[in-house]
C-alpha cells in the first residue's frame, strides 16, 4: 500500500526531523524516555486532598507525560489497597501510613510492599466533635475526658471514627485523645467510616466525633451538626498527609512511570498553590465523579477561611498546601513517625528495623531525580526532628525511646 508524504512525516522519525521536531520525539518525551506503561488507571477517595490528582488528569498533565490517565474514584481506602494489591490500579492517592502496613502486613493488610515516591498535599484534616459536646463545655482533650471516663463505666463507651486503622486520620486522632489522658484502646471505641460518610453517620448519632480530610469536617458546620476541636495544622504544621503510592513491583518495572507521574503531581501542585487557580479547582474537584459537593464548601478550608462552628472564624495561613514550603518531598523521618506510632500503639508487637523498612518504602531518591530535572529544591536531608502541639519533641534518631515515653500508650 502506498504511503503517503504527509503519513511519513507524521509517522517517522525523519519525518519528526522534517517537522522541525528533535528525532525521537513522541508526545511529551523522546521515545527512549517515554512511560513504559502509558495508560495508568489512579484511585482516588473523595477529599479535597485529592487535588493534585484530578488537575494533574484535567489540566491535561499527565498526557504532557505520556500518561494516558484514569480516575478511579473508589468507596473506601480498604478498596484502595486492595485495587493497588490487585494491580487493578497502577497508582493512587493513599493515607501515609497503609503503605507502611502493606509492606508489613499489618492490621489485616496482605503482605505487598508499597513505596512512596511523592507527597500529595500537608495539612487540612480536622477533629469534629458533636455539637452536643460543645454545648458541655468541650473543646479539648483535657475537657473531654471526664465524660469519656463516665460513658465506659456506664458500659456505653463513646464512639469517635477515623478513616483507617493504620492511616493518619487515625494517628491524629490517637494522639489528640491520649494527649488529653484518654486511651483511645480502653477508654472509648474507635471506628472506621469511609470519608464522604462521616457526616450522615454523625448526624444519626453513630459517633461523638471524627477526624477526616476536608471537605467533610466543613460539611458537618454547614450542616450544624458539629464543630473544629482542632484542625490537623494546629497538632502538628506542615505534617504529612496524603501520598502518591505505588506497589514496589510496579515501580521497580515501570521507573520511567512513576517519575512521569510524579512530574505531572509536582506540576499539578505548583498550579493549585497559586491561591488565584482555587476557586476553579474547587470547581472541578467537587463534580460528582470526584468529590460530589458544592463548591463553596470545598473553597473555603482551601483559601485559609475557617469557620469553626463554635464561634471562632479565623484565617489561618497554613491550609492546605500541595507544593509550597516542600510539600511533595517524602521526608523518610515521617515514616519513622509512623512505625513509632504503631509500636505506641501495639500495633507492632516488637521493635522493626525502623531504617530499613523506611528505606524501603519512603523513596526520596526516586523524588529527588524528578525534582533535578525539574529545577525543584529538595531538602539536603532526609530526617528531622518534629515538635507536636503537646510539646513533645520526635527525635527520629530513638523511635523507640520516643513510643515508649508517652504515659498513654497500648505496648505490652
Amino acid at each position: 500500500m502506498a504511503v503517503t508524504r504527509r503519513e511519513f512525516l507524521r509517522t517517522t522519525a525523519a519525518g519528526a526531523l522534517l517537522a522541525g521536531l528533535p528525532a525521537g520525539w513522541a508526545g511529551g518525551a523522546y521515545a527512549g524516555d517515554a512511560p513504559e506503561s502509558p495508560k495508568v488507571r489512579i484511585g482516588i477517595i473523595a477529599l479535597t486532598d485529592c487535588s493534585s490528582i484530578v488537575m494533574a488528569h484535567e489540566l491535561g498533565l499527565f498526557k504532557k507525560h505520556g500518561i494516558e490517565s484514569t480516575i478511579s474514584k473508589e468507596a473506601s481506602w480498604a478498596v484502595i489497597r486492595d485495587r493497588l494489591t490487585l494491580g487493578e490500579n497502577q497508582a493512587t492517592h493513599m493515607l501515609l501510613g497503609m503503605p507502611y502496613a502493606s509492606t508489613l502486613g499489618l492490621l489485616g493488610s496482605p503482605v505487598k510492599p508499597m513505596v512512596i515516591p511523592c507527597y500529595l498535599n500537608r495539612n487540612g484534616q480536622a477533629i469534629t466533635l458533636t455539637k452536643s459536646l460543645l454545648e458541655k463545655g468541650v473543646k479539648t482533650p483535657q475537657q473531654l475526658k471526664p465524660f469519656a471516663l463516665e460513658a465506659k463505666a456506664k458500659g456505653s463507651p463513646m464512639a469517635f471514627a477515623m478513616t483507617y486503622p493504620p492511616g493518619t486520620h487515625a494517628m491524629w486522632m490517637r494522639y489528640w485523645l491520649a494527649a488529653g489522658g484518654i486511651n483511645p484502646d480502653r477508654d472509648v471505641s474507635l471506628i472506621t467510616i469511609p470519608p464522604p460518610q462521616m457526616v450522615a453517620n454523625m448526624k444519626v448519632g453513630k459517633m461523638d466525633g471524627f477526624c477526616v480530610g476536608e471537605p467533610w469536617n466543613a460539611r458537618a458546620i454547614a450542616d450544624r451538626i458539629g464543630f473544629t476541636a482542632v484542625t490537623t495544622q494546629q497538632m502538628w504544621r506542615d505534617h504529612p498527609e496524603k501520598v502518591l503510592a505505588f506497589t514496589e513491583e510496579f515501580a521497580a518495572k515501570n521507573p520511567r512511570t512513576v517519575k512521569a507521574l510524579v512530574r505531572a503531581i509536582v506540576e499539578a501542585g505548583q498550579w493549585i498553590d497559586k491561591l488565584e487557580n482555587r476557586p476553579r479547582m474547587a470547581e472541578v474537584v467537587s463534580q460528582p465523579q470526584y468529590i460530589n459537593t458544592s463548591k463553596e464548601i470545598i473553597l473555603g478550608r482551601m483559601l485559609g477561611d475557617y469557620d469553626y462552628g463554635d464561634g471562632r472564624k479565623e484565617k489561618d495561613k497554613h491550609y492546605m498546601t500541595f507544593f509550597d514550603r516542600q510539600t511533595t518531598f517524602p521526608m523518610k523521618s515521617h515514616g519513622v513517625w509512623w512505625l513509632s506510632q504503631f509500636r505506641r500503639w501495639g500495633m507492632l508487637k516488637a521493635p522493626p528495623d525502623y531504617k530499613a523498612v523506611v528505606d524501603r518504602v519512603h523513596r526520596p531518591d526516586l523524588y529527588r531525580e524528578v525534582a533535578k530535572q525539574m529545577g525543584v529544591e529538595t531538602p539536603r536531608e532526609d530526617m528531622k526532628k518534629e515538635t507536636l502541639f503537646d510539646g513533645v519533641t520526635f527525635d527520629p534518631a530513638e523511635p523507640e525511646k520516643y513510643a515508649r515515653g508517652f504515659a498513654v500508650n497500648s505496648m505490652a
